[in-house]
Parts: C-alpha cells; sequence; structure tokens
C-alpha cells in the first residue's frame, strides 16, 4: 500500500512539471517516445515507473531525478515559472502604457486635422 502511494505521488509531481513548464500530455509523451495513454497512467499513479524512465523524464524537464520524486524541489519549479509569469505581467504592463500614448498621439492627431 506504501509502495502505491509512491506511484501516486510521482506520478501527481511529474503532471506539476508538466503543467508548471505548460506542456501538453501529447507533447510530453511524443518527446518521451511513449503513448498518451501511457503518460496519463504516470501521472495518475496507474502504473509503476521504473529507473531508466525516470531518468529520461527527468532529462526532458531539465531537473534532477530527485525533483521528480520530490514535491519540496517540484515548489521551487513552480516559484521559478511564478517569478516569469510576473516579469511577463509587467512587460505586458509597460507595453501597454506605451500602447495608450500612443493611441492619444493618434486622437490627438485627428483633432488636429478635424476629422
Amino acid at each position: 500500500m506504501a509502495n502505491q502511494r509512491l506511484i501516486s505521488e510521482i506520478g501527481a509531481n511529474i503532471k506539476q512539471l508538466r503543467l508548471a513548464q505548460a506542456k501538453g500530455q501529447t507533447e510530453v509523451a511524443t518527446a518521451l517516445k511513449i503513448s498518451v495513454a501511457a503518460l496519463s497512467k504516470i501521472e495518475n499513479g496507474q502504473t509503476d515507473i521504473n529507473l531508466s524512465r525516470l531518468a529520461q523524464i527527468a532529462k526532458y524537464f531539465e531537473v534532477s531525478v530527485s525533483s521528480v520524486i520530490s514535491k519540496e524541489i517540484n515548489t521551487t519549479v513552480s516559484q521559478d515559472v511564478l517569478e516569469e509569469l510576473e516579469q511577463l505581467k509587467q512587460q505586458l504592463a509597460d507595453k501597454n502604457a506605451e500602447v495608450m500614448k500612443l493611441q492619444k498621439k493618434v486622437i490627438d492627431l485627428y483633432d488636429k486635422l478635424g476629422l
């Protein structure tokens, strides 16, 4: 029973890694040369995962094998993604402000031309 719980936790961690990197099951399964159904079973803890597959998954996600096994390290991956999202959010806000300024200039030009 403890073994099944471990398999389920590892599967959930793999799913978290996949989602944290915004990858679909088809993309990951293709890269790992397994079926989407096989990846789904791994993520849902329905199938055991051997060490070579675990190493392959870790290499694909560019993390250590312990990252795939340990929830604590997966949280770090998610934190990195959150930080990147925050930077992108700031860049979007800056671009939005720039667009607003340009829109105001266009409106002012139309006013000057009497259109």
